[in-house]
């Protein structure tokens, strides 16, 4: 039986999403695009699940827009979020992990910079070849590149078309951490497992005010931050005082970890 081209996991709080075409470099085809948008619809309403998790099978992460089938299929019939699976992914509450398992080309760099945090394996590459293909993106990468890397990095990334390692994509700022392949999961995971102790109400409202307030002026945000902190019920001091003491533990037991 022939797997699905997405695969979903739920587990211990964690939703995995991974693409699974590997012999199309995982292609966004319009099957591929239904399933996310199915899958994220669910997982918006999901309570039980508080991290996402997107990763891809094979040496791509995704190569972008199935183009083959574009010139087959009226991409302007299909419904917004399916056209725009970017979008798709930044309407979740829950912070999404993105896992760069290989390439990311155009859609794949588009659909990486719509997600919270991103992970890369060493031998990860990046490329916008929007220009060299002859299209304009239409998924928010010409203003969210710029705002991440810096203009002269988007810019020489996107007009050129050139790729560039993991390595250069984490010196740009475009990715979190970079890791070898066989930890690139694991790792994904830690980070998930660290987002879940948080208080989860405190958590999703910040994940939300940082977004919010990224499109905003900076006085309007600082404005905006005020009006949020001002609805968050705070919890008792007793209650801070213990997850205080609680995350001094745990930072206490990182730092010895990473000195092993």
């Amino acid at each position: 039986m022939t797997e699905p081209v997405l695969l979903v996991d739920k587990t211990d709080g964690i939703a995995t999403l991974t693409f699974n075409r590997p012999a199309q470099r995982n292609a966004l085809s319009l099957e591929l695009r239904s399933l996310l948008q199915d899958a994220v619809n669910d997982i918006r309403d999901d309570k039980d699940i508080g991290v996402v998790i997107l990763t891809g099978v094979g040496k791509a992460f995704t190569a972008g827009m199935d183009l083959r089938e574009l010139a087959d299929l009226d991409f302007e019939a299909q419904p917004p979020s399916v056209k725009n699976p970017p979008a798709l992914l930044r309407s979740l509450p829950q912070p999404v992990i993105v896992a760069v398992n290989g390439l990311a080309v155009t859609g794949g760099v588009e659909i990486a910079v719509a997600c919270d945090i991103i992970l890369a394996t060493t031998d990860a590459q990046f490329a916008d070849t929007h220009a060299q293909v002859g299209v304009v993106p239409s998924w928010g990468l010409s203003q969210r590149l710029s705002r991440i890397i810096g203009i002269q990095r988007a810019k020489e990334l996107s007009l050129t078309g050139n790729f560039i390692s993991a390595q250069q994509a984490y010196e740009w700022g475009l990715v979190n951490h970079v890791v070898p392949a066989e930890e690139l999961m694991p790792t994904a995971v830690s980070l998930a497992k660290d987002i879940l102790s948080c208080v989860p109400e405190a958590m999703l409202m910040y994940k939300r005010m940082i977004d919010s307030g990224f499109d905003m002026p900076l006085a309007e945000a600082m404005e905006f931050e005020l009006e949020m902190s001002r609805k968050h019920e705070t919890p008792s001091a007793e209650d801070v005082a213990r997850r205080r003491s609680t995350v001094q533990t745990r930072g206490k037991s990182k730092s010895t970890q990473n000195k092993t």
